[in-house]
This record gives C-alpha cells, sequence and structure tokens, in this order.
C-alpha cells in the first residue's frame, strides 16, 4: 500500500502571512484535519487543526477584548504553524507513515513528489484504510484466533477449515503480540479471519477442532 493512493490529493494551502481566524475557516468549512503552508512554492509549515483550537480557548479563557481582536485581525498562520514539519514521500508506505506516525507521535503529513507538496495524510485518511481492511461497510462475519505463532502454512491451514466448514474467506489478518524473537519477527499473532457464512458456529467449532483458540467471534448476518 502506497501513500500516494491513499493520501488526500491537491489539497488545500496557505501561506505564511494567511490569518489564523481565515485558516481555521478553511479547516473547519471543509472538515481538514491540516493545512501544510507553502510559500514560493516550498514547504514553510503545517497548521493543524488543534493549532487552531489552542489558540481559540488561550483566547476565550483570558476574556480579553485585546486578545480576540489580536487573533481574529493579526494572529498570523507563520506565529503558531509547526516549522519543518515531517513528511513523507509519495513512494513510501502507509506501513511506514503509520510507524513514523507512531514514533514523532504525528498524526498528519504532507506528502512530498520532488520538493514539491502534493498530498495530505491525516488521520481522516488512516480511519478510511482502517475501515476498509475490516469491511466496515460490509456484512462480514469474523472470528479472532490465538495467540498463536505463524509457520509456513499456518495461514493456509486456517483458510482450509474455515473453507471447509462452509466459510467463504475473505481476508486474513494476523496481528503480532508482544515482542519480537531473535530473528527480528513477532514470535505470536493474533488472527483476524474475516468471511461470508450462513454457519457462524459450524465455522467455529471446525476451528477450535483444528487446535485454533477462538478468542472472540462476530456473527454478521452474513
Amino acid at each position: 500500500m502506497i501513500v500516494r493512493n491513499w493520501m488526500q490529493k491537491e489539497p488545500m494551502l496557505v501561506d505564511g502571512d494567511t490569518l489564523l481566524s481565515e485558516a481555521k475557516r478553511v479547516l473547519t468549512e471543509h472538515n481538514l484535519q491540516a493545512l501544510p503552508v507553502v510559500e514560493n512554492g516550498r514547504l514553510r509549515g503545517m497548521l493543524t487543526r488543534q493549532h487552531c483550537l489552542r489558540a481559540s480557548h488561550f483566547v476565550a479563557r483570558t476574556q480579553s477584548t485585546y486578545e480576540y481582536s489580536f487573533y481574529a485581525n493579526r494572529l498570523k498562520v507563520k506565529d503558531i504553524m509547526v516549522r519543518n514539519p515531517a513528511t513523507l514521500d509519495v513512494g513510501d508506505t502507509m506501513e511506514e507513515c503509520l510507524r513514523r506516525g507512531q514514533e514523532l507521535g504525528v498524526g498528519q503529513f504532507p506528502v512530498m513528489d520532488g520538493g514539491k507538496v502534493v498530498g495530505v495524510i491525516s488521520s481522516k485518511e488512516i480511519f478510511s484504510l482502517a475501515a476498509r481492511f475490516l469491511g466496515a461497510w460490509e456484512k462480514r462475519c469474523g472470528v479472532m484466533l490465538g495467540p498463536l505463532e505463524i509457520k509456513p502454512g499456518t495461514v493456509r491451514r486456517i483458510a482450509d477449515v474455515v473453507t471447509e466448514a462452509g466459510g467463504d474467506v475473505l481476508a486474513i489478518y494476523p496481528i503480532a503480540r508482544g515482542e519480537n524473537g531473535a530473528d527480528g519477527r513477532p514470535q505470536e499473532h493474533n488472527v483476524i479471519v474475516r468471511f461470508n457464512s450462513a454457519g457462524m458456529q459450524k465455522v467455529v467449532a471446525a476451528l477450535e477442532g483444528a487446535g485454533f483458540a477462538v478468542v472472540e467471534s462476530v456473527d454478521a448476518g452474513c
């Protein structure tokens, strides 16, 4: 999964001299999480919805007409933006995006291509990715197995058991648990299996009969 296929393309941009009140309006009206700050074609910073909320909350707490006037008429994007923000390249993977976001505590990234801002990845796009993976808008039955060690043939065996029990396998997601082993790979996984089946309990019984521990099951009437 490559960033260019999941990012918000042709993002709205602002420059550093844009009034913060105007940038906040743009964020709100277009339901955006962040605005890249670009001047003369170069990325200068990143303004997020959270920055705007902090500034407006500060003004509200002071109850000062001077502070409100300054916020509305003089405070600019460049005064509170994050300078030199962390970025992603269009060719980076979404896995790299998630890893860097967790390491840096960042929820939004400008996406670059040859030094030019061509997109934005925010929590909105990440939620969309997770929803598509899990089939949030589809009726899918599912089970979570584990913990177990993923060996050659383990995933195929799970698929075979579900299929033989009358399930139509749609997706299998191994999720790493705990620390990595000496080879740098996770030693144990939970495994989420999504499938269509009119006989949910038959699938669960077949998996348990094959030696898999069913941690949870969801019958979506599929």
